[in-house]
């Protein structure tokens, strides 16, 4: 009797096995971020706090979109733990959910995981802290350890393959994550959120992932923050500094060089559109595709996407760098629409009605 193939086990062109760092010596690892926007305009998370509820509160929605990236190609499951840190669930009141929020994250990706045969990685998940304050090192540095320490020592307990620390504005908290993540004897993954002209501590963006990557982080980049096309010049002089692996994760927003930072675009009446008025600033697909292919050319190691992310991005990441997933069954074919597609799938007596749509799209343009 032939074995049931799942449908992870129909991916093409997806590295299998091996850690992330062997992964990253044979090609690159396409991931997939974006868990709180996407499950916050799904209803499951409230905007504002950012933290993780739906851990605890839904957790069958968590699976859903963790299937989803897998579908949509991603090559790494990030537990759901962005922002699931003591001082966050303080602020919700909810401080003594720390441990079981955690822990039922990690399981949860381990649980996804294994549905693809463990073919994928699974990453614990570090963050920026809000608690890092480079004017009062002396009493803050213990704090922002003590936060790692537990959730990294959650982390190696569940049996994750490395750690993603993101978004940070100063490299001090990175030396912190870098040395507890390396307590653990793990492989490290972080990237800044290049907001401004330095980091808050006073570094060229580039020059502190040099320094990341010198002291022994395996992977440095960018996350969060700059769309596509603004984060590229970023990442063309990391390669540039950097010989080891970099990452790129970018948000899917249309920011410019007058606004680069998604944080501060607008609505059309002024306001701040940061953070439930964002969709009208979203790039599309193809333009995820293009950034995915643009950043293989540069030589970027690690390639995702950051906040606002969804699985219909992630598909045209892996489409564009030259795979098929599951997915990609689903893939769009307009050739089959009633009214655009090809003469053998348009009636006749349509005909007069696809003329009218020409006829307004050259018009328009």
């Amino acid at each position: 009797m032939t074995p049931h193939k799942t449908e992870f086990e129909t991916k093409s062109g997806i590295q299998q096995k091996g850690g992330i760092l062997e992964r990253l010596q044979k090609g690159i690892v396409l991931g997939a971020e974006g868990y709180l926007f996407e499950l916050e305009r799904r209803g499951y998370i409230k905007a504002g706090a950012y933290v993780p509820e739906v851990v605890l509160d839904h957790p069958e929605a968590l699976q859903q979109l963790h299937r989803e990236f897998l579908r949509a190609g991603s090559e790494v499951l990030v537990a759901f733990t962005y922002y699931a840190h003591r001082d966050k669930l303080r602020v919700i009141g909810r401080e003594n959910d720390l441990e079981a929020l955690n822990v039922n994250a990690l399981k949860i990706a381990k649980e996804i995981a294994k549905e693809a045969n463990n073919d994928v990685l699974v990453a614990g998940n570090i963050c920026n802290t809000w608690v890092y304050d480079v004017n009062d090192k002396e009493r803050t540095e213990p704090i922002v350890r003590q936060m790692y320490d537990e959730q990294v020592g959650w982390a190696k307990e569940a049996g994750v393959d490395f750690i993603i620390c993101e978004t940070l504005e100063n490299l001090g908290e990175g030396l912190i994550a870098l040395e507890v993540i390396k307590k653990y004897d793990l492989p490290a993954m972080i990237t800044l959120t290049p907001f401004g002209e330095k980091t808050q501590d006073g570094y060229d963006w580039v020059e502190a992932c040099k320094i990341l990557a010198d002291k022994g982080t395996e992977i440095v980049g960018f996350n969060c923050c700059r769309g596509p096309e603004i984060i590229l010049p970023l990442i063309k002089e990391l390669r540039k500094t950097v010989k080891g692996f970099i990452a790129a994760q970018p948000v899917p927003y249309h920011t410019t060089p007058e606004c680069p930072y998604f944080q501060n675009l607008k609505n059309r009446d002024g306001s701040r559109a940061f953070s439930t008025a964002l969709e009208q600033h979203l790039v599309t697909r193809k333009e995820m595709g293009k950034f995915a292919k643009e950043a293989q050319e540069i030589g970027v190691n690690y390639i995702g996407v950051c906040c606002g992310g969804a699985p219909y991005y992630v598909r045209e990441m892996a489409e564009a760098l030259g795979r098929i997933v599951p997915a990609s069954k689903y893939s769009a074919d307009m050739s089959l629409h009633g009214m655009l597609g090809s003469e053998n799938v348009v009636k006749k007596h349509q005909h007069q009605f696809a003329k009218v749509w020409e006829v307004e799209h050259k018009q328009q343009h």
